[in-house]
């Protein structure tokens, strides 16, 4: 049996994860999940790929909002689940270009101060519409400040794998999902085409290629050489290394920790030569 280990929102792109017992699925991922995002002066998305020092701001819920702290001194800003200027921007994450809301100028003071550049927070309200990668996908199905989908998977038995074969075990925040499942082989995600939890309906669209942010140590924000250097060994094809599944669904509902999952359906054709 197959069953929901660990759920995990990422309320601010590229920042600090945060796990959760239950959460609500919404149209574009589970709610909160990377509807604010942090952007440059020309509106462009900003990632631990390029400013490791993203990794030492860790968010946190709380009653009126997403708590902020800034790890190395303890300082903390709450932003509010609502803009607070509602000024709209258009912004910039990777190829794609959508609707985003500036949220307050004192806090764009705050994380720029923290992270030595210059930023501006930004929220995806619910009238922006940013489209999955219609190559895998089909229309209308959105996603929010995520790299391309709304949802990512992974089996423990896969990370539990992997570490067998690394020096130092890595947690799974390094690969941040937001479903982790318990039982099944390593990388039965790999082949789950159609999965059903609670009665949603998921779809696996493609598997995850991984980049050097999963190198960075999330707690320290240092930078080291594992797990891409491991991963490429045996989870490397077409140039790319791949651990995990991105996913659509259709229809919204809740997913909690405990809940079974379901295979309706696998990939038919091999999606790898382990």
């Amino acid at each position: 049996m197959l069953n929901i280990s660990g759920l995990y929102i990422y309320p601010i792109k590229s920042l600090g994860g945060i796990k959760v017992n239950s959460a609500v699925l919404t149209d574009r991922g589970l709610e909160h999940d990377r509807r604010w995002m942090l952007v440059d002066e020309n509106n462009r998305f900003l990632s631990q790929r390029e400013n490791i020092q993203m990794a030492l701001l860790k968010a946190s819920l709380v009653s009126d909002g997403i708590k902020v702290t800034y790890t190395p001194e303890g300082t903390s800003v709450v932003i509010p689940f609502k803009p607070i200027t509602q000024t709209p921007v258009d912004v910039t994450i990777w190829d794609d270009k959508c609707m985003a809301h500036l949220v307050s100028t004192e806090l764009d003071t705050w994380f720029s101060s923290k992270l030595g550049i210059d930023s501006r927070l930004v929220y995806m309200p619910d009238d922006s519409l940013r489209q999955t990668d219609l190559r895998y996908t089909d229309e209308g199905a959105i996603t929010s400040f995520s790299d391309a989908y709304p949802m990512l998977i992974i089996g423990q038995s896969s990370l539990d794998d992997l570490n067998n074969r690394l020096d130092e075990p890595l947690p799974m925040d390094r690969f941040r999902p937001n479903i982790v499942f318990t039982g099944g082989e390593p990388y039965s995600e790999d082949m789950m085409k159609h999965i059903r939890i609670n009665g949603i309906d998921l779809f696996g669209v493609k598997l995850c290629a991984r980049c050097v942010m999963t190198t960075v140590d999330q707690v320290t924000g240092q930078k080291g050489k594992e797990p891409l250097k491991t991963l490429a060994k045996y989870r490397l094809r077409n140039n790319k290394i791949y651990f995990g599944q991105n996913l659509v669904y259709l229809g919204n509902g809740k997913l909690n920790v405990g809940d079974e999952l379901q295979v309706i359906e696998e990939h038919t054709e091999e999606r790898f030569f382990i």
